[in-house]
């Protein structure tokens, strides 16, 4: 059986941390942010953790 490739895609858009959670960035960074708050815009900068009902998906896609 050949091994399976890496989603490039995934691996772009995904870091696994030290503890095995896997951070993504935020999405609606990109446009239609003269109608969010400065505080908004200075919140999504920040990354956050996939949910757990999700990683496991994420970690076959990444496979590292």
């Amino acid at each position: 059986m050949p091994k399976m490739k890496t989603n490039k895609a995934a691996a772009a858009r995904f870091k696994v941390r030290k503890g095995g959670t896997i951070k993504r960035g935020q999405q609606g960074t990109t446009h239609l942010l003269m109608n969010k708050s400065r505080k908004a815009k200075r919140n999504l900068k920040k990354n956050t953790v996939v949910a757990k009902n999700q990683s496991k998906m994420i970690k076959t896609m990444i496979q590292k």
